[in-house]
């Protein structure tokens, strides 16, 4: 077979499931999730199958306990946090406003000139922007109702997804094998590879990243809970889901923990620096323990990459596409490192003249 026509055959298979995907998308969710759910859970089904733990009982046991604490999320957790996120969509403008005249009353000539002349501005920008952000918020919800669980009801979602992960948890281990029988035996070793790259990168993500964020979330949360700290809660949340992406979590939670720290404890500092020191402390915890030991450079997502996929998969695809955009983008990025590294070590990148090159150095 010409590579010529190797070519058209993977883009056709590549435009096939693209098509797919899209005609199906509606559908798709409760699948999908529970496939995320048995990919994350392997390695457990794993561990316990090698302290010879039959397969469906290791399966029956973990999925039994992801259950019993997604009911305990559902219920302490949720009610508390959306609470907090109608209190603090309502009490934001007059965190803007205080934030505007302490910054008036204690800041330089320069800064206090400044203030008066654009203050009315600078409010209303910022209630503006805070106004937007909500907006956008409740919209993406929106769309997350309406195009996923709306379709298939919250009833068919909550049965379908644990049935699918149960079946892909427990024969997890023989699907693999059965695709890799399927694997054409000319490219069997190079296909092996490029799968174990994959898996590395999306296991690093999902499984490593997804076990830091959910660390440093309850760790804010934990953390500026205790401090008194309006809303800290839902800011340690929301800091930790956005830790996915690096720096990005901590630099908005302390933002965002900053500015009503300021507000609500000012003049006492030394409540202003303990909600300070908490992000620090996670970033110490998440770069020297965390990261390494949950992650270490298996990723290989560059963070821009990573925005851009999510992004790209969840306007095209909607919610389903946001659940696919990291596994993709991960495949993506080992994809396009194998196609690099083959065009640097092919006669179109070196030429006659980097062959006669390479092989003098070799005589």
């Amino acid at each position: 077979m010409t590579l010529q026509r190797q070519f058209l055959i993977w883009l056709g298979a590549v435009a096939g499931f693209v098509l797919l995907l899209h005609l199906f998308s509606p559908i798709l969710l409760p699948f999908i999730m529970g496939m995320a759910i048995a990919y994350f859970l392997d390695p457990v089904a794993d561990w316990l199958e090698e302290r010879r733990f039959p397969r469906l009982a290791a399966t029956t046991l973990i999925l039994g306990l992801f259950a019993l604490v997604f009911v305990l999320f559902l219920l302490i957790l949720v009610p508390v946090l959306g609470d907090q996120i109608g209190s603090f969509a309502e009490r934001l403008p007059s965190y803007i406003r205080q934030l505007v005249k302490i910054a008036d009353e204690a800041g330089p000539d320069w800064l206090k000139e400044w203030l008066s002349d654009n203050e009315s501005s600078i409010e209303g920008q910022l209630t503006g922007a805070a106004r937007d952000v909500a907006g956008w918020i409740a919209s993406l919800l929106q769309s997350i109702w309406s195009g996923g669980i709306a379709l298939l009801n919250v009833v068919s979602l909550l049965v379908v997804t644990p049935v699918v992960a149960f079946y892909m948890l427990n024969d997890w281990d023989r699907m693999i094998d059965i695709v890799d029988s399927w694997l054409p035996r000319d490219h069997v070793g190079t296909i092996r590879q490029l799968g174990r790259e994959i898996n590395d990168a999306l296991a690093g993500f999902v499984r490593g990243q997804g076990s830091v964020c959910l660390i440093l979330g309850l760790f804010y949360a934990i953390g500026l809970s205790i401090t008194g700290l309006n809303f800290g809660m839902l800011i340690g949340m929301i800091s930790g889901f956005l830790s996915f992406i690096p720096y990005v979590g901590s630099i908005t939670g302390l933002v965002l923990a900053g500015g009503v720290a300021i507000v609500q404890f000012l003049p006492d500092w030394i409540m202003i620096s303990v909600v300070v020191g908490i992000f620090v402390l996670g970033q110490f915890i998440e770069g020297n323990f965390l990261s390494p030991k949950l992650v270490g450079d298996r990723v290989g997502l560059h963070p821009v990459w990573l925005m851009f996929a999510l992004f790209a998969f969840g306007y095209l695809f909607g919610f389903v596409g946001l659940f696919l955009a990291v596994p993709l983008a991960a495949a993506f990025g080992v994809l396009a490192r194998f196609a690099a590294r083959t065009y640097m070590g092919s006669a179109l990148y070196l030429g006659k003249s980097g062959r006669s090159s390479e092989d003098g150095d070799g005589d």
